[in-house]
């Protein structure tokens, strides 16, 4: 146990769009409410991780970076990063957990926060700047106009339109099943208001083929905040730990050209190879879906069924209901609860395996859950335990 890392404190600030509390506001209150949640004080904290640090070249994506929390906080930090190099959102919880597992920290905040909504309403302060010339990973798809991650997500999408028979019915399972559960999720409450369903969804107008208006999240203005111990200091803590049991990553190049599969492919079976868990021991997934057919990679991906299948396993939408096989999303994912970029996921793979998510809870006991951040050429996972 002293040399594993454990999900102590989940926390989160409100979530709307176009919020007039600063960001940095709200993500102290997420990290008061992690605090409290885990039975710990800020004198107790001596790490700080996120993804992906400030991004002063367009704050509405990340307005906020490790070193502002430290400096705001007063922690005595001993490791920090913040960073876009990395695989994918949740990685940083990934590298948090490296850190306690080496000794280097006790108790660790991992903090992501996003002002895209509110950035709109004030674009002089918070929107990117502007440039004559692209440059880094722009230059691969700003020339083609595919300025949006729905541009190239959707050719993978329709890769499996036309190589397996996917429908449109059986990709709106998934903002379906998302709208439902966000129904029960009293923080979802200014992303989705009425549940969805299959004719609005048939009807809405498309964005870039196969995916509609409600394949797609929304800029939203929230701070969510995991905090990460070592196994030596549970004594410290007051909340229900979760083990991080196994965690994966993969990065493909950015300047792919007609790439075959995505990042999820490769980070998936990496997960289970160093545990003794499988995915016949996962009671729910939190897969990450700021587009509606991402769950589908991470379900072919980590192995829930075969290249190709992925839609056929979610047809109907029973497979991924609350009271289903695998639960999906339970807490409305990005799409039904507004795009935390991906650290939502593991704040409700946490909240349902402690049995504190109310009217969302999923039946039985749950103590396996998977939680996944990103698609396309970066992908990352966390397989959580309740020990």
């Amino acid at each position: 146990m002293a040399r594993e890392a454990y999900i102590t404190g989940v926390g989160q600030s409100e979530v709307g769009v176009r919020l007039p509390r600063h960001p940095l506001l709200l993500t102290i209150d997420a990290i008061n409410v992690a605090l409290k949640d885990a039975g710990l004080t800020l004198d107790q904290i001596d790490g700080v991780f996120s993804f992906p640090g400030k991004s002063n070249g367009y704050l509405a994506f990340s307005p906020v970076g490790t070193d502002e929390i430290i400096e705001v906080c007063g922690i005595k930090s001993k490791w920090q990063m913040g960073a876009m190099e990395q695989p994918a959102q949740l990685s940083a919880i990934g590298m948090a957990a490296m850190a306690v597992k080496e000794g280097l920290c006790r108790h660790v905040i991992c903090f992501r926060t996003v002002y895209e909504a509110g950035g709109m309403a004030n674009p002089a302060e918070y929107m990117p700047l502007q440039h004559k010339e692209v440059s880094g990973g722009s230059q691969w798809t700003s020339p083609f106009f595919a300025t949006s991650a729905a541009c190239w997500t959707a050719q993978y999408a329709q890769r499996h339109v036309y190589k397996y028979g996917m429908t449109r019915e059986q990709l709106a399972q998934i903002a379906i099943n998302g709208s439902k559960n966000a129904m029960l999720n009293p923080n979802a409450r200014a992303i989705t208001k009425e549940e969805l369903t299959l004719d609005k969804y048939m009807s809405a107008r498309m964005i870039t083929t196969p995916l509609c208006l409600y394949d797609c999240d929304r800029f939203t203005d929230c701070s969510t905040v995991i905090i990460v111990s070592a196994g030596d200091a549970l004594d410290e803590v007051s909340a229900d730990p979760v083990r991080i049991a196994a965690m994966s990553g993969s990065v493909d190049r950015y300047s792919w050209d007609q790439a075959e599969w995505s990042a999820a492919y490769d980070a998936g079976p990496d997960l289970w190879k160093n545990t003794d868990y499988s995915v016949k021991d996962v009671d729910t997934a939190q897969f990450y879906d700021g587009f509606a057919f991402l769950p589908l990679t991470w379900l072919e991906g980590l192995g829930f069924c075969e290249k190709g299948e992925a839609h056929k396993f979610i047809e109907g939408g029973t497979r991924i209901a609350r009271d289903g096989e695998l639960p999906l999303n339970t807490g409305g994912g990005q799409l039904g609860a507004g795009r935390l970029h991906g650290f939502g996921f593991a704040h409700e793979a946490v909240t349902q395996l402690r049995k504190a998510a109310g009217p969302r809870q999923i039946p039985g006991d749950p103590r396996v859950a998977v939680a996944t951040s990103g698609g396309g050429p970066l992908a990352a996972a966390l397989l959580l335990a309740r020990d």
